[in-house]
């Protein structure tokens, strides 16, 4: 060992020293911050993001909570033109329409024409001509799919080319007449089973008891009321710039199928609307200012425990004590949730124009595809209203 390297080990050994008398101690460089904590909203931009990556064609979404609003838009209008999506476009919102309609059955209820648990077999016209009853059928088994009435979709034709089909405008009198071609049985009724007939049904006794078109009675009882200035149940006009197109497949041609003839003005999926439009539907809807306390509180009420429908709403836990509730529409071509607290102060929503695929007519397995889109859609928003009432 020479001398220089004798002198630098005693330079050391007395810096050591110091150091530890002092207290101090060497501990490398500082430690990186920990990472901020997910926003509220970060996983559903993250899935919204998700989808377009995936080959949808667009995602609208809003969220409200009291004292904020989050909207959102990805992807684009249509694919012949590119423009992109805006948060406030309108949709095609399917069995969101459903909703709607229960609150037009239920002020039936408030104004005393018709009980809910009133049979409707004579108070239906063609409910007992066009369909065979096997008993008594009330307005709270139509509202809850526990009527076990046929969905008339099961007897259309299931040729994969549905393109003659979808330039004829269905109506509710033809919905009736189609589901009488199938089999009910006793046996049926009380048990769930999701049917676009029984709301095909109520929308022809709100037609009948208030003697005015059903559309028109929503639009007077609904929409007008709440300023929904973005919704409407006629026929959609193709060429509005605000509109989302969907599309389809078809031998792998790709279709677009954003005119609604066939499902226009129907009461279990024909309206058009906004995420901003149906978030202040159902904001109305839980802070009773839509229908009264007595039927709010049924309409939430499930026929029976375990059940996950109520009448017109599907219900979910929420991160509080009370019940969330949910409005859930698909075609072929879009997916939409709408989601609310039990007291209307957290609302969100959500719609995709979804990768154009076959139809189930020509490739079953796409329906579970579809599926998944409806399945990430409510969870995302669940994940999200959870996230906003913990903080």
């Amino acid at each position: 060992m020479g001398p220089q390297h004798g002198a630098r080990r005693r330079a050391a050994a007395v810096l050591a020293l110091f150091l530890a008398l002092s207290g101090c101690a060497y501990a490398g460089p500082d430690p990186a911050p920990p990472a901020p904590a997910p926003g509220p909203m970060d996983s559903l931009d993250s899935q919204a993001r998700l989808f377009i990556d995936n080959g949808a064609v667009a995602a609208v979404v809003q969220v409200r909570w009291p004292g904020g609003e989050w909207s959102r838009a990805y992807g684009v209008r249509d694919l012949d033109t590119t423009t992109p999506a805006q948060p406030e476009d309108r949709v095609q919102v399917a069995a969101v329409t459903a909703s709607m309609t229960a609150v037009t059955v239920l002020k039936l209820v408030d104004d005393g024409l018709i009980g809910l648990d009133s049979p409707v077999n004579d108070a239906i016209p063609g409910f007992t001509t066009s369909l065979k009853p096997p008993g008594p059928i009330t307005v709270r088994q139509l509202l809850s799919h526990t009527s076990g009435l046929p969905d008339f979709n099961g007897a259309l034709p299931d040729n994969p080319d549905f393109r003659p089909l979808l330039d004829r405008r269905m109506t509710m009198e033809r919905a009736l007449e189609l589901a009488g071609t199938l089999p009910w049985t006793a046996a049926d009724v009380g048990g769930f089973r999701y049917s676009d007939t029984n709301y095909a049904a109520l929308g022809l006794l709100v037609q009948t008891l208030r003697h005015r078109p059903f559309a028109d009675v929503l639009r007077d009882e609904v929409i007008s009321p709440l300023g929904l200035s973005k919704t409407s149940m006629g026929r959609a006009d193709v060429r509005a710039a605000d509109l989302l197109h969907g599309y389809v497949t078809l031998r792998g041609e790709r279709i677009d199928l954003s005119d609604n003839t066939f499902s226009a003005g129907m009461p279990y999926n024909g309206a058009v609307s906004s995420m901003a439009d149906v978030n202040t539907f159902f904001g109305a809807l839980f802070q009773g200012r839509l229908v009264s306390a007595p039927s709010l509180a049924e309409m939430k009420k499930s026929p029976r425990p375990g059940l996950p429908y109520a009448l017109g709403l599907w219900t979910h836990s929420g991160c509080s004590t009370n019940e969330r509730y949910e409005s859930r529409g698909a075609f072929w071509h879009y997916v939409t949730v709408a989601v609310a607290s039990d007291d209307g102060r957290y609302q969100a929503a959500m719609s995709v124009s979804v990768k154009p695929f076959a139809t189930e007519l020509e490739d079953p397995d796409t329906a579970r595809q579809r599926d998944l889109y409806g399945e990430q859609v409510e969870s995302s928003l669940n994940e999200t209203l959870d996230r906003l009432c913990r903080s």
